[in-house]
């Protein structure tokens, strides 16, 4: 199982970092031991194939955007962008997927879902050539992260106490059976801390409980009223959000264990989904509606009642999935019971990119997950017919 990506760390290790060259597609990437290679740099010009002819959709999808902003603030009301071949081209699943993420500090990405695999592609819009993939025995995956350090994928299934700990260094698969002090039927939903190697487990009944991934036990738990339905994490990892079914907002001080703020999301009736901005401005909230609305997270730390700055009603189904990019000038929204339920608004000026999706025929199908690269160079999702479209974000010259 990890003859294959041994090779592929051997090869990476006696070959030299290069750019994207703007004339052909070769390129190394450049995960070694000590992820000492984070930058990247794609070449705006470079054309990567596409997995279909390019059409007028693909024009529609390359068109200049608004250049009255500064050379450095990404334009408004178009997004320039380039379809390429999905990342998982090079081994589509044959169900639902349910994950999709870029590895912190190496050009890789990650897919899982319901065909009980973890994959692992190398990213480079033309091949996208697979490093390595991992069968999990009757264990459909529910969600799979990359732990902090980039080092170990974490992966849960939909009815299991157990999950997995994939050591990619190693090529070693490590089911963790016993979590000492979690008194809960499955494990499901995480949330990989920004610090250090913890995961934050959700649980039933409002249960929220903090993980050290080294001794496999639980270390402090913390409750709401009501059932949780996400969690995110301030930037800095100091604080924790939690939004419930009930609608509600908590704010989690992770260092005392304390509820600093709750506050009521404007007009949900039920909350789906949360994210935080990594520059620490925003917060975003989604509810089964589809209604996704923006705020301050200076806001939500500090007011009973915050406003939100926009209500995005783009979504006509429940809006299940949130991502921001890395520069937090963009927030992708998606429903999973819709095709084609996704748009991109970009945050400087509150409004929705006007050509994504744009096209006559289906391209996202049902996302159920959403990144972006550590520079926003990709955007990706997860979508039910087991691929992950992969869409070259032009503005971005950086992986």
């Amino acid at each position: 199982m990890c003859l294959c990506f041994r090779v592929y760390m051997k090869h990476l290790h006696t070959h030299t970092h290069t750019h994207l060259d703007t004339h052909t597609h070769t390129h190394t990437h450049t995960w070694t031991h000590t992820h000492t290679h984070t930058h990247t740099h794609l070449d705006t010009h470079t054309h990567l194939d596409t997995h279909e002819d390019e059409d007028e959709d693909d024009d529609l999808l390359r068109r200049t955007g608004n250049f009255v902003a500064s050379p450095d603030s990404l334009p408004s009301g178009v997004l320039r962008m380039k379809k390429c071949l999905p990342a998982n081209s090079a081994r589509p699943s044959d169900d639902r997927l349910t994950t999709v993420q870029f590895h912190p500090s190496a050009q890789v990405v990650m897919t899982a879902g319901l065909d009980q695999s973890v994959s692992l592609f190398q990213v480079d819009g033309k091949t996208n050539p697979k490093i390595q993939s991992i069968h999990l025995d009757r264990f459909p995956v529910h969600k799979a992260q990359f732990s902090h350090d980039g080092e170990t994928v974490i992966a849960t299934s939909l009815k299991n106490k157990m999950f997995y700990l994939y050591d990619m260094m190693e090529g070693r698969v490590t089911p963790v059976h016993t979590v000492r002090g979690l008194n809960e039927a499955r494990v499901k939903e995480f949330s990989v801390c920004p610090e250090g190697g913890a995961l934050l487990l959700t649980g039933t009944n409002g249960y929220l409980h903090l993980l050290t991934l080294k001794t496999k036990e639980v270390v402090r738990s913390m409750k709401i009223n009501g059932d949780i339905s996400g969690v995110a994490f301030s930037h800095d990892g100091s604080k924790v959000y939690a939004n419930s079914e009930e609608g509600e907002v908590y704010v989690w001080d992770m260092r005392s264990s304390r509820c600093v703020n709750r506050f009521t999301d404007d007009g949900c009736v039920k909350g789906t989904s949360i994210a935080a901005s990594p520059n620490g401005r925003y917060l975003a909230c989604g509810s089964q509606a589809g209604v996704v609305n923006i705020y301050s997270q200076e806001a939500c730390l500090n007011s009973a009642n915050p406003k939100p700055l926009r209500a995005v009603m783009n979504l006509l189904t429940s809006a299940t999935s949130l991502a921001f990019n890395p520069s937090s000038e963009i927030l992708a929204i998606a429903s999973r019971a819709e095709d084609e339920a996704i748009r991109l608004v970009h945050l400087s000026s509150l409004s929705v990119f006007s050509n994504f999706p744009v096209s006559k025929k289906k391209m996202v199908y049902r996302a159920s997950c959403l990144d972006f690269s550590p520079h926003s160079g990709f955007f990706s999702l997860a979508n039910n017919k087991g691929h992950a479209p992969l869409f070259r974000l032009l503005h971005y010259k950086d992986f």
